[in-house]
């Protein structure tokens, strides 16, 4: 009997006009500060909708522009939820800030709002938004909230290419906001990130920041090598291959997005006669989902273990991942710092122990979600009978 083809939790959708754009960029002069990564930033903004955008090594280091060109610093505080990737709160550390963490809601793992008013003191500045999996929380009353106590709104938009609030783009329902090309995620440059927002003045400083702080562009210098540098900057540039990748990538968005939802209805559709299991709505208020992966929540009450559940479908060849493996203040690291305990963050400890999320990405092929979630009930009935 063979064995049962393998289907990866994400897998990057490369193929020849990748590797051609990569091609040519090594071919020619110019492998940072080129046009590639212009032209990248020029169709993302549109295809963000928003005025501007700028290219970063990673969506950490446009996490930590966003904060830093804003005088986030020590003393100062920034709301960041418990359930999140701990690259938001680092961000935060970066700055030699305190992340304040706050819990999420139950029904969708974004910030829930009647806790993050609560959380707001003298010396808060900013507020993470992060879109979990790719869904927007209530932006009207998350920016009212941020307008009465007059704080910035950084979005952690890493999982939410496309999302979208009462018909606005992720990217440009904050202040500012940061995407993630990380290889799983809807599109890929191998490895970058991408900073968006409205106002000239952000974008002019986090491009300056992502290249040691130069007061001019190499194509703004008139002499050749000669620039001043006005502030401690960094180097997070993205260089011309990853972006070349990006924009192969961007021409084929379009198809990737349109498979992910489907796959996303199959799967939940394949689901929903199971009542061990919660999904999240892809689709609440105004909030419509990017469709990252499927987080199929087993019970609060411990009784099915994730961990047999998920050796069975490895056993059947399926991949799974979790997000997140921890409410990120009981990571050690912010647990030893602050001191944070366990039962802090009920509905965030819940996520970190119960979630399985399942894979709906273009790499799936047809039959794979119902393949998915038959083996997740079956896997779920032993478990359970265990």
């Amino acid at each position: 009997m063979s064995e049962p083809r393998i289907i990866p939790f994400g897998r990057p959708m490369i193929g020849a006009e990748e590797q051609a754009a990569v091609a040519r960029v090594l071919a020619g002069p110019q492998l940072v500060h080129g046009p590639a990564a212009h032209d990248f930033e020029t169709r993302f903004a549109a295809r963000a909708g928003v005025a501007h955008a700028v290219s970063v090594s990673s969506c950490t280091a446009g996490l930590h522009l966003a904060l830093h060109v804003h005088g986030i610093g020590p003393g100062d505080e920034v709301i960041v939820p418990a359930m999140t990737h701990v690259a938001t709160a680092h961000a935060v550390e970066y700055c030699r800030a305190r992340p304040v963490f706050v819990d999420v809601d139950p029904t969708s793992g974004n910030l829930d709002l009647e806790a993050l008013e609560a959380a707001i003191g003298p010396n808060t500045r900013a507020i993470m938004v992060v879109h979990f999996l790719g869904l927007p929380p209530d932006m009207t009353r998350l920016r009212a909230i941020a307008k009465k106590h007059d704080l910035l709104v950084v979005e952690d938009a890493a999982l939410a290419l496309d999302a979208s609030y009462d018909g606005v783009k992720a990217g440009g329902l904050g202040d500012v906001a940061s995407f993630s090309f990380y290889p799983t995620k809807h599109m890929t440059t191998s490895e970058g990130g991408m900073v968006t927002t409205n106002d000239a003045e952000i974008a002019r400083r986090v491009a300056a920041m992502k290249a040691f702080g130069y007061d001019k562009t190499l194509d703004e210098r008139t002499r050749p090598g000669i620039y001043d540098v006005t502030a401690l900057g960094y180097n997070y540039r993205m260089s011309e291959a990853h972006a070349a990748i990006g924009l192969a990538q961007l021409a084929k968005l379009d198809g990737f997005q349109a498979a992910r939802a489907a796959n996303f209805k199959a799967l939940s559709d394949g689901l929903a006669d199971c009542a061990e299991l919660m999904v999240f709505a892809p689709a609440q208020g105004k909030g419509r989902s990017s469709h990252y992966c499927l987080n199929a929540m087993l019970p609060r009450d411990g009784g099915i273990a994730r961990d047999d559940v998920v050796a069975q479908l490895k056993a059947k060849g399926i991949g799974t991942s979790v997000h997140y493996p921890s409410a990120v203040p009981l990571f050690a690291y912010y647990r030893e710092k602050y001191g944070y305990r366990a039962g802090q963050f009920p509905v965030a400890e819940w996520l970190a122990r119960a979630t399985i999320s399942l894979p709906v990405g273009p790499h799936l092929e047809p039959g794979d979600p119902a393949r998915i979630a038959n083996s997740l009930k079956a896997a779920v009935a032993v478990a359970e009978a265990r």
